[in-house]
C-alpha cells in the first residue's frame, strides 16, 4: 500500500504515536540520566528545590525538542518542499509552533535558571522582580536566557507570516543563530579549551536539530495527497547524512573537552552518560544507513508504509533517548576541565584555556588547538568538492587537475590557519594574529578562488525540475541576487577589503574579536568572504555579473597594495599598545614584550601581506596576455576561414577611392 492510498485514521494515528514515543523516551532518558549522574542532586548550599533542580533540564528537554521542530521543519521545507504549496505552507506552521513552544519553554528555563542560581523566595514583590530584572539585563548568563527567548518569539511572527522562498530562507538563519546563545549556558562556558567547547555544543545542536526537526517533520507530512512522500524522504536523506556527521565530530569533540582522558569515560557517572549517547548515535547511524539502503528504494513499493513507519518510529525513539541524555547531561558537572576562578592564571581569565608553551620553531609544526567549527566546515568543502569532481569523471567530462589541487591546498590551508600553531598563538601574540589575517584575508582566498567552486557545483550538482530548490538552485538564487550583484562589483569587493581592514584594527570590533568567542568567529568569516570576493573580482573563473577589463583590474589591485602598505606602516607606527587590556595582561613571560610584538605584526602586513598580493598581480598579467594571445588566434581563426575577406575588401576599397583620384585629376 502506497502512501497516497493509506487511511486517514491509520496515519494520525501513527503521527501521534511518533509525537507520543518521541517525548515518552525523551522523559524516560533525561530521568534516568539525572539519577546516575547527579545532575538533580541538590547542592550543598542555596537549594532551590525538587521543583527547580528536575524542572530545568525537563525545560530544557521540551525547548531541545521545540527548537529542533523548529529549525528542522524550516530546512527541509527549504530544500524538499516547493514555496507556495499547502505542503510547503503547513511545514513553516509546524515550524512556528515549534518556535511557540521553544520561546515558553526557553522562558521557563530562563527562569528556572534564575532561582537556580540566586535561590530567592518567590513572590509578587516589587524586590523579587527587580532582581529579576536584573539577572536578565545585566549578568551574562541572563541576557543569554533572554535573548534566547526573544529570538524564539520573533521566529514564530516570522515562520507565520513569510511563505516564500528568500523570506524563509532569513527565518531559517535567524533559528539556526537562536542555537548561538545556548552554546554558552551548562559547563561550556567554563571550561579550559572554552571556544572548542561552545563551537562544539553549537553544531551538536544545530546538526540534531536538523535530523531531528526533519524526521518529525516527514512524520507530520506522511499521508499528505500534495506530498512526495519518496522524493522527500531522499532528500531528507541527504541533510540527516549530513547532519550525523556534524553530530558525531562536535560530539567527540566536546567529549573530549569534558572528560580530559580515556579514564573518565569508563569510571565517572559522565562518562557513562557519554557512553550511552555513543551507542544511540551509533544505532541512529545504522538506522539511517539500512533506511537508505533498502528503504528508499523500495518506497514505491506494495509494504513500503509498513516499512516506513516502523523504521521511523524506531528512528524516533532513539532520538527521544538522546535527547533526553544530552538535556540531563548539560546538568551534570564534567570530572575535568573546569578551573576555579580563584585558581586562574591571567590567561586563564581572558581566553579560557591556559597560556601555551613560548612557541618555537619546533612548534610551528607540533601545537594543534582545533577549531571544531572551521574543521567541519573544511571537511565539508573537501568533500563535496572531490564528490563533484568525481561525478563529472564518471560521465565523462574533465575538470582541470590544478583547479582541484588549489582547492584542495586552500582547505588544509584553513585548517591549518584556524586549528594549528597560528590559532594556538594568535590570541597572545599580535604579531601572530596578523600574520592569521593575512593568510585568511589574502592567501586561503587566492587558492579557493583558483578552484572555481562555482563552476564546479553548477556542472555537478543535478538540476532538479519540480520546482522545489536543491544545492544547485540555491547557488543560481545566490550567484543571480541583487546582492551578489553589488558585493561582488570589482570596486565594492576593493572597498570591503581595504576599508574593513582600517576599519576593524582601529576602533573597537579588534576588542570584540579578543574578548567574545562571536567576534573572533565573525572575525574568521568576515576577512574570509572579504578576500575571496576581492580575488574574484580579479581573476575568478566562476560567474559574476561584472568584471573590469585587465588595465583596471591592475590599476585597482595597485591602489588596493599602496593602502594595504600604509596600513602595516600605520601599525608599526603606533605607540601605544592595542587592546592593552588584552595584549599587555598575559602575563606571559617568554618572546618579544607586546610593544616590540606589536611592531613585528606591522611589518607582517606591511611585508608578508604583499606576497598574495604580488601574486595576483602576476596571475591578472598572466591572464591579460593569455586573453589577447587568445583574441589574436580567434582574428587568424576568422581570417582562415573567411580567405582574409575584410583585410581583401578593404585594400578593395582603397584601390577603388585610388582609382577615383586617378580619373578626377586626369578630368
Amino acid at each position: 500500500m502506497s502512501s497516497r492510498s493509506e487511511s486517514t485514521s491509520r496515519v494520525s494515528a501513527y503521527r501521534v504515536a511518533g509525537v507520543v514515543l518521541l517525548l515518552a523516551a525523551a522523559l524516560v532518558a533525561v530521568i534516568l540520566a539525572l539519577l546516575v549522574g547527579g545532575g538533580a542532586e541538590p547542592p550543598l548550599l542555596q537549594d532551590p528545590g525538587p521543583f527547580v533542580l528536575w524542572g530545568t533540564p525537563i525545560a530544557k528537554l521540551v525547548m531541545n525538542i521545540a527548537a529542533a521542530v523548529m529549525l528542522g521543519s524550516l530546512v527541509l521545507a527549504l530544500f524538499g518542499l516547493r514555496a507556495g504549496e499547502r505542503a510547503f505552507d503547513a511545514a513553516l506552521n509546524i515550524a512556528s509552533v515549534g518556535a511557540a513552544v521553544f520561546t515558553i519553554s526557553a522562558g521557563l528555563a530562563g527562569f528556572l535558571a534564575f532561582m537556580a542560581a540566586f535561590n530567592p523566595q518567590l513572590s509578587i514583590e516589587r524586590e523579587f522582580g527587580t532582581q529579576l530584572g536584573r539577572f536578565l539585563l545585566e549578568l551574562p548568563l541572563g541576557q543569554s536566557w533572554l535573548i534566547t527567548t526573544i529570538f524564539g518569539a520573533v521566529i514564530t511572527v516570522l515562520a507565520f507570516a513569510w511563505r516564500s522562498w528568500t523570506p524563509t530562507l532569513i527565518t531559517a538563519l535567524l533559528a539556526a543563530a537562536s542555537f548561538l546563545p545556548l552554546a554558552t549556558q551548562g559547563h561550556a562556558g567554563d571550561l579550559d579549551g572554552h571556544n572548542m567547547a561552545v563551537n562544539s555544543i553549537l553544531l551538536h545542536t544545530v546538526g540534531a536539530a536538523v535530523w531531528l526537526g526533519g524526521l518529525l517533520l516527514l512524520v507530520l507530512l506522511r499521508g499528505r495527497q500534495d506530498v512526495d512522500t519518496a522524493s522527500l524522504v531522499r532528500r531528507y536523506s541527504s541533510l540527516a547524512i549530513a547532519a550525523f556527521a556534524v553530530v558525531a565530530v562536535s560530539g567527540v569533540t566536546r567529549s573530549i573537552v569534558a572528560l580530559g582522558g580515556w579514564d573518565a569515560l569508563w569510571g565517572t557517572p559522565y562518562g557513562w552518560i557519554v557512553l550511552a549517547k555513543v551507542a544511540l548515535l551509533g544505532g541512529m547511524g545504522l538506522l539511517g544507513a539500512w533506511y537508505r539502503a533498502r528503504l528508499i528504494p523500495r518506497l514505491d513499493g506494495p509494504r513500503a508504509a509498513s516499512w516506513f513507519w516502523l523504521l521511523v518510529l524506531c528512528e524516533v525513539a532513539l532520538m527521544g533517548l538522546a535527547s533526553g541524555a544530552a538535556a540531563a547531561l548539560a546538568r551534570t558537572p564534567p570530572p575535568t576541565g573546569e578551573t576555579a576562578a580563584f585558581a586562574q592564571t591571567p590567561a586563564q581569565v581572558l581566553t579560557g584555556s591556559p597560556l601555551p608553551p613560548e612557541l618555537t620553531l619546533e612548534r610551528w609544526f607540533t601545537q594543534w588547538d582545533i577549531d571544531v567549527l572551521w574543521l567541519v566546515a573544511a571537511g565539508f568543502g573537501l568533500f563535496l568538492y572531490l564528490a563533484g569532481v568525481w561525478r563529472l569523471h564518471r560521465r565523462g567530462d574533465r575538470w582541470p587537475i590544478h583547479r582541484t589541487v588549489f582547492w584542495v591546498l586552500g582547505m588544509l590551508m584553513l585548517v591549518w590557519v584556524t586549528g594549528g600553531p597560528i590559532n594556538a598563538y594568535q590570541e597572545y601574540l599580535f604579531s601572530i594574529h596578523m600574520l592569521g589575517h593575512m593568510m585568511l584575508s589574502m592567501a586561503i582566498p587566492l587558492l579557493l578562488v583558483s578552484g572555481a567552486p562555482i563552476t564546479l557545483a553548477l556542472r555537478a550538482v543535478h538540476k532538479r525540475d519540480d520546482g522545489t530548490r536543491g544545492g544547485r538552485e540555491w547557488i543560481m538564487w545566490a550567484v543571480h541576487s541583487p546582492f551578489a550583484r553589488v558585493v561582488t562589483h570589482p570596486f565594492v569587493a576593493a572597498a570591503i577589503f581595504i576599508l574593513s581592514l582600517w576599519a576593524f584594527y582601529f576602533t573597537d570590533l579588534v576588542r570584540w574579536s579578543m574578548f567574545e568567542h562571536l567576534g573572533h568567529e565573525w572575525m574568521v568569516i568576515h576577512f574570509l568572504i572579504s578576500g575571496y570576493l576581492f580575488v574574484m573580482s580579479l581573476i575568478g573563473a566562476d560567474p559574476v555579473p561584472y568584471r573590469l577589463p585587465y588595465p583596471g583590474r591592475l590599476i585597482t589591485l595597485i591602489a588596493v597594495m599602496a593602502m594595504h602598505a600604509f596600513f602595516g606602516i600605520a601599525i608599526m607606527m603606533q605607540e601605544g599598545l592595542m587592546v592593552a587590556d588584552w595584549f599587555g595582561a598575559m602575563g606571559r613571560d617568554w618572546g618579544a614584550d607586546p610593544m616590540q610584538d606589536q611592531y613585528v605584526g606591522g611589518g607582517i602586513a606591511w611585508s608578508i601581506g604583499e606576497i598574495p598580493t604580488l601574486i595576483l598581480a602576476i596571475t591578472v598579467a598572466i591572464q591579460w596576455s593569455r586573453n589577447d594571445t587568445k583574441l589574436q588566434k580567434r582574428r587568424d581563426r576568422h581570417a582562415d576561414r573567411t580567405g582574409d575577406a575584410e583585410l581583401e575588401e578593404y585594400n578593395a576599397k582603397l584601390a577603388a577611392l585610388a582609382d577615383r583620384d586617378r580619373r578626377s585629376e586626369g578630368r
